[in-house]
């Protein structure tokens, strides 16, 4: 009898074990996702730091009361291995003997620390990726990277875990994940939050920095980390929109703006807004630039912002190795191979560093000059939708540079900012950022918390709009050509004004300011006849203009039409009696034609 074939041959045994293994391993992935779903990935480790008791009544409870926060792991907890986001870092360093006195005020003022969260590996990047721990899941854009290096002190903020979380900011380290996870983030003015207890990244450039979806929360817990009391609301006297960096982003810059400007007027009035391009702004003032450069031809083809940020980057890596070359040195870590490249980027010699260093304290000096006690200038955060997971566009040189062009500004200053989410586009968070001068964080956060509401009102309201993409981005292109001539105009810019009221026109004809401000800037350039046929473009669009019948009946004048200038200043009386412009010319005429 011949022996019994096996229920299954050899070969079937061996598929069946692969498709076991298979979908133990389908599974497993399927689990771990659903646990990483639970926290998003955010935390490398749960624990707690409770608060003191609260006061008995009628005391009041302290101001962080029921408020719960994570922080980076990057921050001293005592009894915890401060980790810095490398598994070999966390192998050969021994607990930390004592709190981050930053975590204690948080703490004694009421609020509940529950735990630390990922970072980019040595802190050391900004996109959030971190190969060994994985990456913290963006919870408004789950392929995309959440922004590093305090990804998961933003993710855990962002997905509701905790109120609000610290992070560590040197090159932009709160302020992206910020703007691309979609909530408030703050980078405090240099040097003005203890950064003890904190692992150093580049000791010149580094700040703690908050994350909070909640502008109160915000507002409460920046003030205890500032020590600085609570009062009255300030309100900035100029907000100043720095058109070249708009120009960097990668999104429709006119929504965006048309979204502050709105929200400037309703809430302080227009007259707070100008227009400015930082990059010339900075450029006479930030000699050491030049000496950086130092001649060549690529780097004078570069713009100001652009110096600045390879300055900034420069001295961030030069930094970083000096704080942390000889651990890696003596234990090898395996790094990402783009960390290792840039941190073996460094600086030529002595001078190139002190070249970085003036250039920090001409940039503090440069800011501080145009934003005085009062003032607010506004960039983008970041260049637009945060890059997908793993792709090769983060790690490109433009993208670094023109990142770094926007982050600089504040890193290099010393100055305070603040990412403010605006609204959705394609799906994805939209932000742009508030700065005041170094020192002035009580006006920036006062300035935050009375716009906040008002911003997010007319982010709604454009995202809702019926109106059509194209007419509402010539309305809104049109109104931006026009405040760029007003700055021109003010520099006595007079052909680079005439250009952009030009522009202005083209995009929308039927508004008589246009026309009237063009009028005047050719008034300056000697061009009479022009100034005379645009004012009466724009009086034929606008019978009431008072600036148009006065700018008209100059230009007459000095055409040699008296009777018809005096027409014009007289009209101008009628509309605005008290007019001493118009007065003083029709008795100034009155002597030339009786």
């Amino acid at each position: 009898m011949a022996p019994s074939s096996p229920a299954f041959p050899p070969s079937n045994i061996f598929v069946l074990l692969g498709v076991g293994l298979a979908g133990i391993l389908l599974m497993t992935r399927r689990l771990r996702r659903r646990v990483t779903k639970e926290d998003f990935g955010a935390f490398v480790q749960r624990l707690q730091v409770l608060p003191p008791p609260p006061p008995p009544p009628p005391k009041a409870p302290h101001p962080l009361t029921g408020l719960t926060f994570a922080v980076a792991d990057a921050f001293d907890i005592e009894g915890y291995v401060t980790g810095f986001g490398h598994p070999e870092w966390v192998r050969t360093h021994e607990s930390a003997l004592k709190t981050s006195p930053i975590i204690l005020a948080l703490v004694d003022g009421g609020a509940t620390c529950v735990g630390k969260t990922v970072i980019d590996e040595l802190a050391y990047g900004i996109s959030g990726e971190n190969n060994h721990y994985d990456t913290p899941e963006n919870p408004s854009a789950p392929e995309r990277v959440p922004g590093g290096c305090s990804s998961g002190s933003a993710v855990a903020v962002a997905s509701g875990l905790v109120e609000f979380s610290l992070g560590v900011d040197a090159v932009g380290g709160v302020r992206i994940p910020g703007g691309y996870c979609g909530i408030l983030a703050f980078r405090p003015s240099y040097g003005s939050v203890s950064n003890m207890g904190v692992i150093p990244v580049s000791p010149s450039l580094d700040t703690v920095g908050l994350f909070s979806k909640d502008p109160n929360v915000f507002h409460r817990v920046a003030h205890i980390l500032l020590q600085i009391p609570f009062g009255g609301l300030r309100q900035p006297r100029s907000i100043m929109i720095a058109d070249d960096c708009f120009e960097l982003l990668k999104i429709p810059t006119s929504s965006v703006i048309q979204v502050l400007v709105k929200s400037v007027e309703k809430q302080f009035g227009r007259r707070l807004l100008k227009h400015l391009n930082l990059g010339d702004y900075l450029s006479p003032r930030l000699h050491s630039l030049k000496q950086l450069q130092n001649g060549t031809k690529n780097d004078e083809s570069r713009s100001t912002l652009l110096s600045l940020a390879n300055a900034m980057q420069s001295l961030y890596n030069h930094e970083f190795r000096n704080s942390h070359e000889q651990w890696i040195s003596s234990t090898k870590p395996v790094l990402d191979p783009f960390i290792s490249a840039q941190i073996n980027r460094s600086l030529a010699n002595t001078l190139a560093l002190d070249c970085c260093h003036s250039a920090r304290e001409e940039t503090r000096s440069a800011l501080y000059s145009l934003l005085k006690d009062d003032g607010i200038l506004v960039i983008p955060t970041v260049l637009g939708l945060p890059p997908k997971l793993n792709a090769k566009q983060i790690l490109s040189e433009e993208y670094l540079s023109h990142t770094f062009c926007l982050s600089s500004v504040a890193s290099m200053s010393g100055c305070c900012q603040v990412t403010i989410p605006i609204g959705i586009h394609e799906k994805y968070s939209v932000s742009l950022s508030f700065i005041a001068r170094h020192g002035a964080d009580s006006l920036l956060l006062d300035t935050v918390k009375s716009m906040y509401a008002t911003l997010q009102e007319e982010a709604n309201i454009a995202s809702k709009s019926n109106f059509s993409k194209s007419s509402i981005s010539k309305e809104e292109s049109a109104e931006i050509a026009k405040e760029k001539g007003n700055a021109a105009y003010k520099d006595k810019q007079w052909q680079k004004a005439i250009n952009l009221y030009t522009d202005a026109i083209k995009l929308n004809e039927k508004n008589a300011t246009y026309y009237s401000n063009r009028a005047a800037a050719y008034l300056e350039m000697g061009s009479y006849l022009q100034a005379e046929s645009d004012c009466t473009d724009a009086i034929n669009l606008d019978k009431k203009n008072v600036k148009a019948y006065l700018r008209r009946g100059t230009a007459r004048e000095m055409l040699g039409y008296y009777k018809e200038a005096i027409e014009d200043f007289k009209y101008a009386l009628v509309l605005e009696p008290t007019n001493k412009t118009a007065t003083n010319a029709v008795n100034r005429l009155k002597n030339v034609f009786p």
